[in-house]
């Protein structure tokens, strides 16, 4: 897995690529930590290049979301690949987490 990390109009969006599963969680969750610790609240998630997410994957978008929207921010989901979108639909968090065709969407709902 690799990860970016730029700002866009007041928002962190970490784009992600490869595979994010339970090899690779961990140090993504490091990652979404400490930009949270640095006071970033409002996170984008682009996952136009992920390749594959497991269950380990999806517990650490949600860890990032929860904690974000405890301290007043949000986390929002983008360009999700056919895959990586019906794991999402699969584990329900379709419904869980808010979701864009664009980061520029995302951006904007944020």
């Amino acid at each position: 897995m690799e990860t970016t990390t730029r700002e866009v109009a007041g928002c962190t969006v970490i784009g992600v690529r490869g595979r994010l599963d339970a090899e690779t969680a961990p140090d993504f969750e490091n990652q979404c930590s400490t930009l949270i610790n640095e006071g970033k609240r409002r996170i984008v998630l682009d996952l136009g290049e992920l390749s594959y997410i497991s269950s380990a994957g999806l517990r650490t978008i949600l860890a990032a979301a929860k904690r974000l929207k405890q301290g007043g921010g949000g986390l929002a989901v983008a360009c999700l690949t056919p895959m990586v979108s019906e794991v999402f639909a699969i584990a329900g968090f379709d419904r869980l987490l808010p979701l864009f065709t664009t980061v520029d969407d995302a951006v904007k709902a944020l």
